[in-house]
């Protein structure tokens, strides 16, 4: 087997390992529901803004002792329009953060978490999806 050979099947390879790691990861996360699918018992908490060929924007309202049910996050961008004092639960545990109004954050994706408004004032969020 020549050089280039190897080259092609690490390549092809390679593909394969990306496309199974993703159709994996998709499985994972098909399991849960996604920001617009989860709600606060059975009542929605986002309501879309935008949608099209190429991103999906949302804003998440949560009145104090209204949270968001476990859900996942695909890659995406978020602002806090109106902060608040929340109980997040995700794979590193349980804590109590301060969101102010204005933080803004970046996710590549969030496999699951779960949120509390644990404060006294509403808390809303902006958050866009690239797709």
């Amino acid at each position: 087997m020549n050089i280039n050979n190897i080259k092609s099947a690490f390549i092809i390879f390679s593909l394969l390992l990306i496309h199974l790691s993703n159709n994996c990861l998709g499985q994972v996360q098909s399991e849960l529901p996604d920001p617009l699918e989860a709600g606060w018992k059975g009542e929605s908490v986002c309501d879309v803004l935008e949608e099209n060929e190429s991103i999906r924007v949302f804003k998440c309202t949560f009145a104090p002792v209204v949270g968001h049910d476990r859900h996942f996050h695909a890659e995406h961008f978020g602002y806090t329009l109106a902060g608040g004092k929340f109980r997040i639960t995700d794979t590193t545990g349980t804590r109590e953060v301060n969101v102010p109004t204005g933080y803004d954050f970046y996710n590549e994706r969030i496999d699951w978490h779960e949120v509390l408004n644990v404060g006294e004032t509403t808390a809303v969020f902006l958050i866009i999806e690239p797709k």
